[in-house]
């Protein structure tokens, strides 16, 4: 048996390598208008040599001449010190850098005020969580501190829905100074209690359970605020059928069969249609009311604006940080009596400022390049609307300004547009197309669109089935299969041919 010895080998290979600075300039490239200002402020605050130049600062020929004079004394200091080996550092030319970036005075008027942009009127205070208004509500009632505990413990374990997913088991387990008898008994004590809260249904288990718990709210209100005057028993009948219903035919009314619980029910189809609407109008998700989807804040990155008989594309750069670099640490780098870790710290921060002023300039570049290319092919749409939309790739926008896809699929990623047809997503005008009537291209949101309209304008007791939205499709000249029709309606979430039958 041969015996294991450790050697060393020498392999030469190649591979790309992302360095920091093309890190940092694809992740810029990605931003939007918002999240490139987050970023600049916390660079800001991490990097010195990078500042912030303030619009009441010094003016442009203040400035060129103060700069003049520090420039002449370091050139009489680089000279007597010329017979000494000179920092690599010292040889790259900031002329450029120092001309752009330093320069604080006069500053245009952005073109993007040159018409009307999205207003933000109103502002939404922070809403209030389903924990937080069960919280309230067990805070308001007489109980004792180890139920009112149990209870809390029941609305911390509840999801978006409003559903109980932890066991009373586990629930029971969490309890400690207590036997496992008394903590699952003291949990059930608690789930009546949360079952009372608003909003009903809380606390359940499943849909069943949930639909169940919301009807017996409702009896016991009926019972509560029947008079005189009123049918109550009536009342209770439409209530104990759509307690039957979701009870046991919870998936005859899933599947609309109206005639088999007709026949199951032993009830007029008028009563069961009641009872049916009833259930309609109960919350399968009690707790998403309280748990809304936190709103996002759009504000476009460009603008797409007419200027005589063209379209231009204009940066919305309002309320972005303009930069420059600190002349302060240039000259600390221009000192020889800089301590050499003074001076090896400035010129990380300045190679790391300007190649962050670097990828700001070429992500405003790419991004410029791929909405005119946009502009160019869909000035239709700028003109008529979605009806003037056409299929556009991201790779044929990519052979036109000589990139990668992938670079424009990050320059439109998240990004807004401000038109004359309102507010667009950049990858809105992105869309494959069909063949469409005449032997052009039909965008798959047009044909999406022609599709929701056929349903929308369809007979509701006999709804189109794929196969004839598909057929009445071809009528138009359209050439789409049923399959990709199903797809889109999914894709929609238009219910089926099934789903939609109102007998």
């Amino acid at each position: 048996m041969a015996l294991l010895q450790p050697r060393l080998n020498i392999k030469q290979t190649q591979r790309q390598v992302l360095t920091p600075g093309l890190v940092q300039m694809v992740s810029v490239l990605a931003l939007n208008k918002l999240e490139l200002k987050e970023m600049i402020d916390g660079e800001l605050v991490e990097n010195p040599v990078l500042e912030e130049i303030e619009e009441a600062s010094e003016t442009l020929e203040d400035r060129y001449a103060r700069e003049g004079e520090r420039e002449r004394s370091a050139e009489q200091t680089a000279a007597e010190a010329s017979s000494k080996a000179s920092d690599p550092f010292d040889e790259v030319d900031f002329g450029s850098y120092f001309q752009d970036y330093l320069d604080p005075g006069f500053r245009t008027s952005s073109n993007f005020e040159d018409y009307d942009k999205p207003s933000f009127e109103h502002f939404l205070s922070q809403p209030s969580t389903l924990t937080d208004h069960l919280l309230w509500q067990l805070g308001s009632m007489p109980l004792s501190a180890e139920l009112r505990s149990a209870a809390e413990l029941i609305v911390g374990n509840l999801n978006q829905d409003g559903y109980l997913s932890a066991s009373e088991e586990e629930l029971a387990g969490a309890i400690e100074q207590k036997d496992h008898a008394e903590a699952l008994e003291l949990i059930r004590m608690a789930r009546e209690i949360v079952a009372q809260l608003d909003p009903a249904g809380v606390g359940a288990r499943d849909l069943h359970d949930c639909l169940l718990r919301q009807i017996r709210v409702q009896v016991i209100d009926a019972q509560r605020s029947c008079t005189a005057g009123a049918a109550p028993d009536l009342l209770h009948g439409v209530l104990e059928t759509a307690a039957q219903i979701v009870d046991q035919h919870l998936a005859l009314l899933q599947k609309k069969d109206m005639r088999e619980l007709v026949r199951l029910c032993r009830r007029s189809p008028e009563h069961v249609n009641e009872a049916v609407e009833l259930i309609r109008r109960l919350d399968p998700r009690p707790g998403q009311r309280f748990n809304q989807t936190e709103t996002r804040l759009i504000e476009p990155d460009v603008a797409f604006v007419k200027r005589g008989d063209e379209y231009v594309v204009v940066m919305n750069e309002d309320d972005q940080p303009m930069l420059r670099l600190n002349g302060s640490y240039r000259r600390m780098l221009r000192d020889k009596g800089t301590e050499r870790e003074v001076r090896e710290y400035v010129k990380e921060r300045y190679k790391s400022a300007i190649q962050l002023l670097r990828n700001i300039e070429q992500r405003k570049n790419t991004i410029v390049r791929t909405c005119e290319s946009i502009v160019r092919r869909q000035e239709e749409f700028l003109e008529r609307g979605v009806e003037g939309l056409r299929p556009m790739m991201i790779k044929e926008v990519a052979e036109e300004i000589g990139v990668h896809p992938s670079t424009v699929s990050r320059a439109v990623a998240n990004k807004y547009a401000h038109t004359a047809q309102g507010v667009y997503e950049l990858r809105f005008f992105f869309s494959e197309g069909v063949n469409g009537p005449e032997g052009g291209d039909l965008p798959l949101p047009l044909l999406k669109r022609r599709v929701k309209k056929l349903i929308e304008e369809e007979d509701p007791r006999k709804p189109w089935t794929d196969d004839h939205l598909a057929a009445e499709l071809q009528r138009q000249g359209i050439q789409v299969t049923r399959r990709t029709v199903a797809k889109y309606r999914e894709d929609m979430q238009i219910p089926s041919t099934h789903q939609r039958r109102q007998r």
